[in-house]
């Protein structure tokens, strides 16, 4: 099968998402980071558009179970009702905590879950890449903070931060975070 053709195969999948010519790039992830301080719930603030997530209000929740893993419930208010996800998050590497796979499906590979930097109080800055055949990848970038809204500095910071990286931020939008009701 030709390159081509499997891109044109692959269009419809990935017209919701962001995609570029060649690999993913490699960005710094945080060092030394602490998993247990990342627990907890963040908000959303800005992304670049992911298929799954077409409403407003959206939230990531983590918890550690018992087995060491990391339970991911994802929620989102469209159509009128709350939608959940539940999923499951793992340090891949010890000696790269920072770099997490999460899964959604037990019939899915884990996707990167790379946290390029976070401070666990008020910011998280996560990015996802997929290479399909080295000839391009599909990419998500999210801004996370543990309150609905940031101080416009704090996304400037994180969107020069994920620039600086060479990662395209022209597709990025803010998420509606306007009339949520919190649990």
């Amino acid at each position: 099968m030709s390159p081509v053709y499997l891109l044109l195969l692959l269009l419809p999948l990935v017209s919701a998402q962001t995609y570029r010519w060649g690999p993913c790039p490699t960005p710094n992830v945080q060092p030394n980071f602490n998993v247990q301080q990342y627990l907890g719930r963040w908000y959303e603030i800005e992304k670049l558009p992911a298929s799954f997530e077409k409403g407003k209000c959206i939230e990531a929740n983590y918890a550690m179970r018992s087995d060491g893993t990391i339970r991911v419930l994802n929620s989102q208010f469209y159509k009128d009702k709350v939608m959940e996800v539940e999923g499951t998050a793992v340090v891949q590497d010890p000696r790269e905590p920072a770099k997490l796979g999460v899964s959604f499906s037990y019939f899915t590979p884990y996707s990167p879950y790379w946290v390029l930097t976070t401070n666990y109080t008020s910011l998280s800055v996560v990015y996802s890449c997929t290479d399909v055949l080295r000839l391009f990848h599909i990419e998500f970038a999210w801004i996370l903070g543990r309150s609905r809204f940031l101080p416009p500095e704090t996304v400037r910071y994180a969107k020069n931060l994920l620039t600086s990286e060479g990662i395209d931020l022209v597709r990025m939008t803010a998420t509606d975070q306007t009339g949520c009701k919190d649990n």
